[in-house]
């Protein structure tokens, strides 16, 4: 299992050279709200397709 700090390496790594603080940050900020999703999800549990539709059906435009 890799460490936080192995994961940031690898982020750098990818990121090109002339990459801003700003970038490095928005990439962190998403990898952190990716896995608390996937986090939430696994304790939690997620909803179907269907489900999501019902709930929002009154934002989704038709």
């Amino acid at each position: 299992m890799s460490t936080t700090k192995d994961k940031v390496q690898s982020l750098l790594q990818q990121l090109p050279d002339d990459c801003s603080i700003e970038d490095i940050q928005y990439h962190l900020y998403v990898i952190d709200k990716v896995l608390r999703g996937l986090e939430i999800a696994k304790t939690a549990g997620t909803i179907s397709q269907v489900e999501a539709e019902e709930k929002l059906s009154k934002w989704l435009i038709k």
